[in-house]
């Protein structure tokens, strides 16, 4: 197999998920501007552009209706409702990269994660976690975008998000932001090496929970195997 973009070598399709304010965004960001061999998805979305987001870089920012065409259309590999807005990953956003040798990182959310499960076999899934409860919640108020009923809201999301552990292949904790980026791209070299089965899967879960606070490690399932599979909506 050749190196990251080489001739002949098909990319990898590769999920980032974790809760909301754990710092995926800035993770998948810092990535891929360090690794040329991966390219970043831009998803649709139907929310309002935040503070300096650009159509097109961040998101494709797109109303319901035309979201809904391209359900229709069988447009996207992925879609979910999160916080009353739509989100997809398209087809043609993922494989013209591939084809093309590069990785492609995904940063979506755990509903999406399950139907790419489903739909390419070859994806290789990472739980971004944070340190602890406390931080979690410190990090949700300090964004200053929600109110304190939408934020115990986004905290009980993420207990819910946690019980599908199970089905990722590999943990990364953003307790510091550099580490963590050095963590997934650790995990990025290694499926390149040997594809997905060379992520920890099930013992990378167990080793996570021993670094992680307290009040955050018991929020992950006790059952360590992997989550049963649902229907996409």
């Amino acid at each position: 197999m050749s190196g990251p973009g080489g001739a002949g070598r098909r990319g990898l399709p590769f999920v980032v998920s974790a809760p909301s304010g754990t710092g995926k965004t800035t993770i998948c960001r810092a990535l891929v501007a360090r690794d040329p061999g991966v390219v970043f998805s831009v998803s649709h979305t139907t929310r309002a552009p935040r503070a300096g987001e650009r159509d097109g870089v961040d998101y494709h920012f797109v109303d319901e209706t035309t979201f809904e065409a391209l359900v229709a259309q069988g447009a996207f590999l992925e879609h979910a409702r999160y916080a009353g807005h739509r989100y997809g990953t398209s087809w043609a956003a993922i494989e013209a990269p591939l084809a093309a040798g590069r990785d492609v990182l995904l940063e979506i959310e755990i509903q999406g994660a399950r139907q790419v499960r489903e739909r390419l076999a070859d994806a290789c899934l990472v739980f971004l976690l944070p340190p602890s409860r406390a931080e979690l919640e410190r990090r949700l108020r300090g964004r200053g975008t929600d109110r304190a009923d939408q934020v115990e809201r986004r905290l009980a999301i993420a207990r819910e998000e946690f019980q599908a552990a199970p089905l990722f292949d590999a943990f990364v904790v953003n307790d510091v932001m550099e580490q963590a980026v050095e963590d997934l791209a650790a995990v990025v070299a290694a499926a390149r090496r040997g594809g997905r089965a060379a992520l920890p899967g099930a013992a990378g879960l167990a080793a996570v929970r021993r670094r992680l606070a307290p009040d955050l490690a018991g929020w992950l399932p006790t059952d360590q195997g992997r989550v049963r599979e649902r229907p996409i909506p």
